[in-house]
């Protein structure tokens, strides 16, 4: 049984956002891959199809110029000189026209192949930097924090790179430098007047698009976070699928989803109507624009300063332009969601472990496994101290038991000797050597843990086994599940070891889950062996059966059980009685039981609840039939 303490909360997190340069200054190393000159090349040639493809833009518009002036030309117009040349073909011009366009799209979609790879592989090294941070931050860190809610940091991190990466270099670039070539081509084609009503005109509508998608991010963020809200929900409640049952609860669990999903649904509704507004505002600035530049052009061809042509090339320009501005609103809010994504990806990556190994710490060197507690005082919280000076001994290759009342920091011993938390005084040290300044890696390699509640991963009965050692043989392996008597079980199996267990193991028994645990201990083989309360959520049955495989692992090895039934440690070479934080007898099962103190009274106190529940087990057995009396039904005998 766990301590009934909460962990000590963690320094809050920075409520200010970084910006965009200063996100991706943090992503370039990334989207640079130091080391990977077949990457970096991408990044070259990607930005120079981006240029190439620009270009290629700028000449499509002008390819309808000459078109129009042609067309006009062999029709007899009279507003624009003959042409002479290419121009004198409106035919070759159409086809100028259409390979132009394929030339654009070409040079795009290679571009954005090139990049992808470039792309995807910062995806996925900080995908994985942040998944092995997650797993290096402490116990406590992870106990204030929803496992839904880290993994959907984890995956919106993922897509915020990717979307930023794909957004900002083959969406917002390209449309930058497009919007540049317009200008020029306009001011040298037409006068600076065209060029400033382009200029005016895209200001205001960005600034608009700015507003208005604000507005829609505070949205968003009302929106994700309900969806957070209900994911973590819906995988709490299914994940304790079980507990829900046993309460009747489900009504229960299915009304506080629906809360967060009526405040997703409020949000999303809201998002749609603001995207109308944005939409139509996005518009009317555009189409005023267009219309001034349009009432320039046939002014100007009214006065003879230019041809039709001009007036389609300045259209053209402006339609081309509208297509990458029409998506501004949604490359901006995308950009600023996926800021916010990557950033909390970034701040989990800037959340620095509780429990770090010192610089040049050496590997724990085990040669008995002699284990020692030295005046040891800890705290989750600093007003609520937990262990209070304690100080014993476990001989190498010896068993000693800590038993004593809930609450009284008994797991914590474990969580100590594996350096989930580090004390707040005194040491503990294995062999002499002082745990906190050995690599915590050699020190959970020396130490095997057989938990009261053991969570398997959702694989095969081998996998879960051989997570003990990755690379044992099949033969270790199935000696490993005979040495824990899960052998014969598995084998009846229809798939054997290859048989999945389900989510957190929920497909096999309590019993059968603690001999894979105790069959991986066996496999990974340490020196030192933790049992904490390894038996206690057992029926006596299966805890006599469970408790012998465990008296054979622990056999020539140092190991601290942690034991709330006293029964399976009367066999222990010294038992320590702890309370309120403090060590308050110690001796074996005999001495203390003639000292006739704490350890005596919880001794008594347990074979009476044991006596009680035999005679209950027993009023619930089915009678007996008398000879010659045939036996009543079991609703009748049970009335």
């Amino acid at each position: 049984m766990t301590d009934k303490t909460a962990p000590q909360a963690g320094p809050p997190l920075p409520a200010e956002r970084p910006g965009l340069i200063a996100t991706y200054r943090r992503l370039w190393p990334h989207l640079w891959p130091h080391g990977r000159p077949d990457l970096q090349r991408r990044v070259f040639l990607a930005f120079g199809l981006l240029l190439a493809a620009k270009l290629v833009t700028m000449v499509t518009p002008f390819t309808f110029k000459w078109i129009t002036d042609a067309l006009v030309a062999a029709v007899g117009g009279k507003d624009a000189p003959v042409p002479t040349g290419l121009l004198a073909a409106p035919m070759l011009l159409i086809a100028l026209y259409g390979v132009s366009r394929i030339a654009m799209s070409a040079l795009t979609q290679v571009r954005d192949g090139l990049f992808a790879k470039v792309a995807m592989h910062a995806v996925r090294r900080l995908a994985l930097q942040t998944f092995e941070h997650m797993h290096r931050l402490s116990l406590r860190f992870h106990l204030e924090r929803k496992t839904g809610g880290l993994t959907r940091v984890l995956e919106r991190g993922r897509a915020g790179i990717e979307e930023l990466s794909r957004l900002m270099v083959l969406t917002l670039v390209p449309t930058i430098v497009e919007f540049v070539l317009v200008l020029g081509v306009l001011a040298y084609e037409f006068s600076w007047t065209y060029a400033a009503t382009a200029f005016v005109t895209v200001a205001a509508y960005l600034a608009f698009t700015y507003k208005a998608t604000e507005w829609r991010i505070a949205i968003r963020r009302r929106m994700n976070a309900s969806d957070t809200d209900a994911n973590t929900k819906a995988v709490d409640s299914l994940l304790n699928y079980e507990t829900v049952k046993y309460f009747g609860a489900e009504r229960r669990e299915a009304a506080r989803y629906d809360e967060s999903m009526a405040r997703y649904e409020k949000a999303s509704t809201q998002t749609y109507v603001s995207l109308a507004v944005l939409n139509a505002g996005q518009a009317v600035i555009f189409t005023l624009g267009m219309t001034v530049v349009m009432w320039l052009a046939a002014r100007d061809i009214l006065a003879g300063r230019t041809t039709i042509g001009g007036f389609v090339l300045a259209n053209t320009m402006l339609v081309q332009l509208s297509m990458p501005l029409n998506f501004m609103g949604m490359i901006y809010r995308e950009i600023k969601q996926a800021l916010i994504d990557i950033d909390d990806m970034f701040r989990i990556l800037g959340q620095n472990p509780e429990i770090a190994d010192r610089p040049g710490a050496a590997p724990l060197a085990v040669a008995g496994g002699t284990v020692r507690f030295e005046d040891v005082r800890f705290a989750y919280h600093p007003e609520r101290p937990i262990l209070r000076g304690v100080s014993f001994a476990i001989p190498a290759g010896q068993t000693v038991a800590v038993v004593g009342p809930s609450g009284a920091g008994k797991s914590t011993l474990s969580r100590l000797l594996f350096r989930f938390y580090e004390p707040q005084g005194g040491r503990i040290s294995i062999d002499g050597q002082d745990i906190a300044a050995v690599t915590q890696e050699s020190l959970r390699a020396a130490i095997g843990m057989v938990p009261q509640d053991t969570v398997l991963f959702n694989d095969t009965i081998g996998y879960n086994i051989r997570y003990g050692r990755a690379d044992a043989t099949d033969a270790e392996l199935r000696e490993a599940a005979r040495l824990a008597q899960i052998d014969r079980f598995v084998s009846s199996l229809p798939e054997g070891y290859d048989t999945p267990v389900g989510e957190r193991g929920l497909k096999l028994s309590g019993g059968e889950k603690q001999r894979v645990a105790i069959a991986r201990t066996i496999l990974k083989a340490p020196p030192i062996l933790v049992l904490d309360e390894a038996t206690s959520a057992l029926d006596s049955f299966t805890e006599a059966e469970i408790q012998s495989a465990l008296d054979r692992v622990s056999r020539g090895r140092t190991t601290l059980v942690i034991a709330h039934r006293l029964s399976t440690v009367v066999n222990a070479d010294a038992i320590l009685v702890l309370d309120h934080g403090r060590i308050v007898e110690r001796g074996t099962h005999a001495e203390l039981l003639e000292a006739g103190g704490v350890y005596a009274a919880l001794w008594d106190r347990q074979r009476e609840a044991d006596a009680a529940l035999e005679v209950l087990q027993r009023a619930d057995a089915p009678v007996a039939p008398r000879p010659g009396q045939a036996a009543l039904p079991e609703t009748e005998a049970a009335e």
